[in-house]
């Protein structure tokens, strides 16, 4: 999971691990873009989250072309965030940052919601890592966030709870 937005009236992000069944150049016409497909950015599409699956978020490394301060939400230096339309259309055509990904859908928490969840241990915080978000295969990720902590996944249980 990418936290992008953690305050008290509650929390987004979007799960990195979970790859959408569609390519960036095959959402190309659904998303009523007019672009030819050799045109078109090759990025990854994965599920966000389950929340408004049917809106597309860029995650992406800021530069290339100028975008206004308004179309994006800027986590770090290396990571953006924006469901600008027209962002995504300039990205897209112009072949965009090296390192992006669509989005579709987000995880959202109500206020306190996270922070419980994270009390619980349904959650293992670990400070963001491009490399983790724009390098490391998809199927790896999870277990590359927790090799950060020095966590060996293999040594993990995994407990189900009960069925009432």
């Amino acid at each position: 999971m990418l936290l992008v937005d953690h305050r008290d009236e509650g929390s987004l992000g979007f799960i990195l691990n979970r790859p959408a069944d569609a390519s960036l150049r095959a959402m190309v016409g659904p998303l009523g873009l007019e672009i030819p497909e050799d045109e078109v950015a090759d990025a990854p599409v994965l599920v966000g989250g389950p929340v408004a699956p049917n809106t597309g978020w860029l995650v992406f490394e800021p530069g290339g072309p100028q975008v206004s301060a308004g179309d994006i939400v800027r986590i770090s230096e290396k990571l953006a965030v924006s469901a600008s339309r027209d962002l995504l259309e300039t990205l897209v055509r112009y072949k965009g940052p090296e390192r992006m990904a669509l989005m579709l859908g987000y995880s959202g928490w109500g206020p306190g919601q996270l922070d419980a969840e994270i009390t619980q241990g349904s959650w293992i915080p670990i400070d963001y890592d491009d490399s983790i978000v724009f390098d490391t295969p998809v199927d790896e990720r999870w277990a590359a966030s927790l090799r950060l902590l020095g966590i060996d996944p293999a040594r993990l249980s995994l407990v189900t709870p009960p069925s009432s």
